[in-house]
């Protein structure tokens, strides 16, 4: 009866404490359905909210900002990164700007917005000349192995998904290639869901897909049920162990 018992203790321990994959999030059903992307990739990274925008705007078509450039010394360099100002992209595509007002820029590329902020400025200034950048933008990456998430800056433009896994050491050893997952956030404030089999050579048509800012690449681990189960099972195992042990020495005594 008291091996029942025992048996009975040891099951109840490992349903309660189990942490057999707990580390696996986003969990899908079979059934899911996932966004597909459109049949063009996106090539050219696109502003959208929360962009920090590098804002530099000369007159002339850029005349002066020659001339600072052109020191030897490089004191009007120096001026030239004192003039550069930034301004955020707010929660509805927008950004204020001087003397333009708030202006929509959310889904243009670099240069279609530096176009389209020539055409307005073009009211104030002489043959003006706009320069862009985005001083924020990273994405969230997970390869696979459970504690190595890694934060990435897109330091280019055109990041592609194969670069920013690479910049975060490639899918770990664990990492499924076959399931990798992109989160990336659509025009109602959610997210859509992405999943690419780059397990063979058919999956590197995804790989040139280019980052979005505030993109979450997430790699499913494969399941460790052997390992995981010994280590829970370890306590018990010891703890049985010692109880027979001291059951043996009481008995012993008897």
């Amino acid at each position: 009866m008291w091996r029942f018992r025992w048996g009975v203790l040891g099951v109840i321990v490992i349903l309660t404490g189990c942490t057999i994959n707990r580390d696996i999030m986003f969990k899908t059903p079979t059934d899911y359905v996932f966004n597909e992307l459109p049949d063009s990739t996106e090539v050219q990274f696109r502003i959208q909210p929360n962009d920090v925008l590098q804002f530099r705007l000369f007159a002339n078509d850029g005349f002066r900002m020659i001339d600072l450039v052109s020191d030897e010394g490089g004191v009007n360099a120096r001026n030239l990164n004192r003039i550069t100002f930034s301004f955020l992209v707010e929660f509805d595509g927008l950004v204020e700007l001087p003397l333009v007002g708030r202006v929509n820029v959310a889904g243009l590329t670099l240069r279609e917005a530096e176009f389209m902020l020539e055409e307005r400025y073009i009211t104030y200034y002489n043959r003006p000349f706009v320069q862009l950048s985005v001083g924020n933008r990273r994405v969230v990456i997970y390869p696979g192995g459970g504690a190595d998430a890694r934060v990435v800056t897109l330091d280019n433009n055109n990041t592609t998904l194969l670069e920013a896994l690479a910049q975060a050491g490639g899918i770990a050893k664990r990492g499924n290639a076959s399931k990798v997952k992109l989160f990336r956030r659509n025009e109602k404030n959610g997210r859509d869901v992405y999943m690419f089999d780059m397990s063979d050579i058919e999956g590197l048509q995804y790989g040139d897909l280019v980052m979005q800012a505030d993109d979450i690449i997430y790699v499913e681990p494969n399941p460790e049920l052997a390992r995981e189960l010994l280590y829970d099972l370890t306590p018990l195992i010891t703890l049985l162990t010692s109880t027979v042990l001291v059951l043996g020495i009481v008995r012993g005594l008897q």
